[in-house]
C-alpha cells in the first residue's frame, strides 16, 4: 500500500515540475529568449505543451482574462500540491489505523 501511495505522490511531484519547466520555456520563448526555429526548442516546448495543456485548459476556460498573465499553471500546482497533501493525510490515517491494531 506504501508503494502505491508513494508512486502517486512522485507522479504529482513530476508532473508539478512539468509545469514549471513549461511555464519558463514558454516565458522564455515570449521574451525571444529562445528561438522556436530551433529544431531542438521546439521539440522541447512542444513537448511540454502537449503535457500540460490537457490539465490547464479547463482551468483557462474558467479564469478571467488578465492581459496576456497565463496564471493557469499557478492554480493547478496549488491544487496539486493540495491533492499532495491530502493524499498524505489519507496514507497517515491508513497507515496509522493499521498500526493501532
Amino acid at each position: 500500500m506504501h508503494a502505491l501511495f508513494w508512486l502517486i505522490d512522485s507522479a504529482l511531484s513530476l508532473f508539478v515540475w512539468a509545469l514549471i519547466i513549461g511555464a519558463i520555456v514558454s516565458l522564455l520563448i515570449a521574451f525571444n529568449v529562445l528561438d522556436t526555429r530551433n529544431r531542438a526548442v521546439w521539440a522541447i516546448a512542444d513537448f511540454f505543451h502537449r503535457l500540460t495543456e490537457p490539465a490547464l485548459r479547463p482551468i483557462r476556460r474558467f479564469m478571467p482574462n488578465l492581459g496576456g498573465i497565463d496564471v493557469s499553471p499557478v492554480v493547478l500546482i496549488l491544487l496539486l500540491q493540495a491533492a499532495r497533501i491530502l493524499l498524505a493525510e489519507i496514507q497517515y490515517g491508513l497507515l496509522g489505523s493499521s498500526i493501532v491494531r
